[in-house]
């Protein structure tokens, strides 16, 4: 089979031929029509990841075809059986174990679901790890009621943008930053109520004006800027954290977390449970995931590097067989 192989830090992906993979007791062989880039992929290949083996075919995304059904793939193995905190066992599709930048996968029959039959595949290919992130932090950590006004930070890469779709499918009014005023337009067009852009001074200040405040706000970044969404959160506000690209947060002040009983909560990933529920949401409301450009897979290096530099508004599809 063709796969895109990850052979030692710093380097391009290799383009070439291995073996196609045998699927062991309790799993499944996957062809892949599509797949989707993460910003992992990217950390990986930089050494900006923990524990990370080579070779490697990188990719946690995912959709094709297993014993004539259309799946895609739930990106998160061996959750474990608490639903709280995933196992030790637990890992990502793409590393250690082979992902999704090849023509077939191998992966646990329980990861295999049935694919929403309104999307194409590319649409496919850009919904599991982004909508599983945001599915799991909006409503099974941080509750997310109808109503309620939602910020999100960073709009523009896959997990943010579905969770603007997925909150404002149901009910709440979303908010949302970015350092692109383009973006910022996009976003309405998916139904943000508005926006702030990070790189103007005071832009807590002008979204305190416009919201009057936030229940839940979804954010990636950390860092000092931090502190102004506790500035943002109404009184009883949850604050869910996915990812720390702005790395440690510096300046929070404990009293207004304190005073104004703010909650805040770390979420990763999910179980293949919560993946069912967020795919039976995605069908219910006819949501599609954005998709930013599409590449060949002999190209994946230029995928990478578009989501590298972070010009992309919406997901990173690689083309694996001829989309329908």
């Amino acid at each position: 089979m063709r796969a895109l192989m990850l052979e030692a830090l710093h380097q391009p992906l290799a383009f070439q031929q291995t073996i196609v993979p045998t699927p062991g007791p309790d799993e499944e062989l996957v062809a892949l029509h599509a797949a989707a880039l993460n910003h992992r992929d990217v950390y990986i290949q930089q050494g900006l990841y923990a524990g990370i083996q080579t070779p490697v075919i990188l990719g946690s995304d995912g959709a094709g075809v297993c014993k004539g059904r259309e799946v895609v793939i739930c990106p998160g193995l061996y959750w474990g059986n608490d639903p709280r905190v995933q196992s030790k066992d637990f890992q990502v599709l793409g590393m250690p174990s082979n992902g999704t930048f090849a023509e077939f996968v191998c992966v646990p029959s329980e990861n295999v679901h049935p694919k929403p039959a309104h999307l194409d595949w590319a649409a496919a290919a850009a919904l599991p790890l982004a909508g599983l992130t945001a599915w799991r932090l909006l409503f099974t950590r941080c509750r997310l009621q109808a109503g309620e006004r939602v910020l999100i930070t960073g709009i523009g890469g896959g997990v943010a943008l579905l969770g603007l779709q997925l909150a404002h499918a149901a009910g709440a009014e979303v908010w949302i930053t970015s350092g692109s005023d383009e973006k910022i337009i996009r976003a309405a067009g998916l139904g943000a109520a508005g926006g702030a852009n990070y790189r103007e001074a005071g832009w807590d200040k002008q979204l305190k004006d416009k919201a009057k405040g936030f229940d839940l706000i979804m954010d990636s970044a950390g860092g000092d800027g931090f502190a102004a969404l506790v500035g943002l959160c109404n009184p009883g506000a949850r604050i869910g954290i996915y990812g720390g690209s702005l790395g440690k947060i510096g300046g929070l002040s404990p009293q207004i977390v304190f005073w104004k009983q703010i909650n805040i909560l770390g979420s990763s990933m999910g179980t293949n449970e919560e993946f069912a529920d967020m795919l039976a949401f995605v069908v219910r409301h006819r949501i599609v995931p954005v998709v930013d450009t599409s590449y060949e897979l002999a190209d994946g290096n230029a995928a990478l590097e578009r989501m590298r530099r972070g010009d992309q508004f919406g997901k990173i599809i690689l083309q694996i067989a001829r989309m329908k």
